[in-house]
């Protein structure tokens, strides 16, 4: 790791700061970092852009535990799945204009649950309460040291590209 970089790390919280070195053992360096922010850019695990923040948001789903990675695909997600996204996981963020779908948690095993449930819940394979049950045991399982495939990787194909809603314009 550049002595740059290190320099920002080592005043991180100790998760993020972890999280950090593991992220750049994996991903190599990020290709954008600030004192607050690295960023890895269509990652061989197929993530559009990976974003790990120094500060943490507390969050009790399934259990107590603080998010700060942040993990985007390109997605469109049907407007009337918002309020059924954001039901399932307010850490599932839509963004309808950017047509990208992202999942912030501690890790990127648990991003790749979140992402792979928000699929099963626009496609009608699950429903928020299954989907919320489902998360529930893939994360047990996990911190049990199973790796279950929800867990290791994105289990539909990701879509590139032309995912974005424009909308139109009433002027």
């Amino acid at each position: 790791m550049n002595q740059a970089l290190e320099n920002i790390i080592k005043g991180w919280p100790k998760e993020p700061q972890a999280s950090a070195r593991r992220l750049v053992e994996y991903y190599g360096e990020p290709e954008e970092y600030s004192p607050s922010r690295l960023i890895w850019r269509n990652t061989r695990d197929g993530w559009k852009r990976t974003e790990l923040a120094r500060d943490e948001v507390p969050h009790d789903f399934p259990s107590h535990h603080t998010d700060f990675l942040e993990q985007f695909i390109d997605y469109k997600v049907p407007v009337d799945k918002y309020s059924t996204l954001a039901e399932f996981d307010g850490s599932v963020i839509a963004e309808r204009t950017k047509g990208e779908l992202s999942a912030r948690c501690g890790g990127t095993s648990m991003n790749f649950v979140a992402i792979n449930l928000a699929h099963d819940i626009v496609t009608g394979k699950r429903t928020v309460a299954e989907a919320r049950q489902e998360y529930t045991r893939l994360y047990e399982a996990y911190k049990r040291g199973e790796k279950p495939p929800y867990t290791q990787s994105f289990q539909f194909s990701l879509p590139k590209g032309d995912t974005g809603d424009r909308d139109h314009p009433t002027l």
